[in-house]
């Protein structure tokens, strides 16, 4: 093992020795990195897991890596499981680890499957294999599955082999010095390690899509700081409790990234739109300014971004026109990673999630919402209802006041 590829995380959870059961994570998009981010992707990734295995309960030794894999050395068969919750992995497979030796993988192959495959069930051997070896992938193939036709004929059962569909699959990883025995996949979210692209704000108002947007930008390795914009006295306080707990679980992916929440006051904001300004514009007008709180939020924590739920023409908000008109004249980034999704597709991830029994909640509707809303606005007449109004003062009272916490 080379320098690059030594590095290992321990943990003293579990007591060290002998331990032929590991579990091995594989990553995506990683591999394609040059050599120096790889190495730091992997690090990052490598310290994300042993969070997620900690926020779990999961006892294991320690972590390691090869070239394209990543081993936690446990009993514990879970650990596959929360290992792909990590952004960044792709699958992972709790294994038997034997030597290297076609002789070795093969008993194990038919000890597993004595036990795997019942009667009646065709199964498949699944070999791949990579290193310096005198065998090769077919020939582990053809030899473990000599074996488990064997051990099965000998404990009475009748072994049918089919290499298209197979009722049982057995899967066999060889590497330079050792091989591994494994039957499942846990299919992992893939993307990219949270925390390797930096810092962006994310507006979160407890409803299905912003969530799912944090969420989505949270997989491409983006580390969020929540802002909640309070209503009040245009919403109550049950809004308030959807939205920290759809922060709640968005933190479940986040173990070792504790979040920082803002809580704006945006309610003296409304007041001034409902008071002084065409009421069919109060949506847009909101908008804008929450778009200049998060603004200043972003340039506060040295964020890169603000990240928002709007999906095109879903709500009046979310016109072509109003998307433009809600972003004229102001320099900020915004990132709407919903913003081709069907309300299907966002529902879907949001079970996936676990946000979704959250955000449809029974919460009291926003007052301030205009029986009619703008649905094509104009930016001058736009720009003209904000002249109505102290923008400006209106944004810095909603910074100054807001409340920092972690949860």
């Amino acid at each position: 093992m080379n320098f690059l590829y030594g590095l290992v995380i321990s943990n003293s959870s579990e007591n060290s020795g002998t331990m032929n059961n590991i579990v091995i994570v594989r990553y995506g998009e990683l591999a394609l990195k040059s050599p120096g981010v790889r190495n730091h992707y992997e690090k990052v990734l490598m310290r994300n897991i042993s969070a997620m295995l900690d926020q779990r309960g999961v006892e294991y030794s320690g972590l390691s890596r090869e070239w394209g894999r990543i081993f936690i050395k446990t009993s514990d068969e879970t650990a596959a499981s929360a290992a792909a919750d990590v952004f960044g992995v792709v699958s992972a497979s709790f294994a038997t680890a034997v030597d290297a030796d076609l002789d070795a993988i093969s008993r194990k192959c038919a000890d597993i499957g004595a036990g795997f495959i019942e009667e009646g069930d065709s199964f498949a051997i699944r070999a791949r294999r990579t290193g310096n070896h005198d065998f090769s992938s077919q020939d582990v193939g053809l030899k473990c599955g000599d074996a488990v036709w064997e051990r099965l004929l000998s404990a009475g059962k009748t072994p049918l082999v089919d290499l298209t569909t197979p009722d049982k699959e057995i899967f066999v990883e060889v590497r330079q010095k050792e091989a591994y025995v494994f039957t499942e996949n846990s299919r992992g979210v893939g993307g990219l390690p949270l925390g390797t692209q930096g810092k962006m704000v994310a507006l979160v108002s407890g409803g299905i899509d912003s969530p799912v947007a944090a969420w989505l930008m949270m997989k491409r390795g983006v580390e969020i700081i929540p802002v909640y914009c309070s209503n009040e006295p245009f919403a109550d306080d049950s809004t308030r409790q959807r939205a920290l707990d759809s922060i709640r679980v968005l933190q479940q992916w986040a173990p070792g990234h504790p979040f920082k929440i803002y809580e704006v006051p945006h309610g003296c904001s409304l007041k001034a739109f409902v008071e002084q300004c065409s009421r069919n514009k109060t949506c847009v007008l909101c908008k804008r300014t929450m778009y200049r709180v998060a603004y200043e939020v972003m340039k506060r924590e040295g964020a890169a971004g603000v990240i928002t739920g709007s999906s095109l023409g879903q709500v009046a908000s979310q016109t072509s026109a109003n998307m433009y008109a809600e972003l004229y004249g102001l320099a900020i980034p915004l990132y709407h990673p919903l913003i081709a999704l069907d309300k299907a597709d966002i529902i879907d991830i949001a079970r996936k999630i676990g946000s979704y029994s959250v955000s449809v909640r029974p919460v009291t509707c926003c007052s301030a919402v205009p029986e009619r809303p703008e649905t094509r606005s104009e930016c001058d007449s736009l720009l003209a209802e904000e002249s109505k109004v102290d923008i400006d003062g209106l944004v810095r009272y909603s910074v100054s006041g807001a409340k920092v916490f972690k949860l």
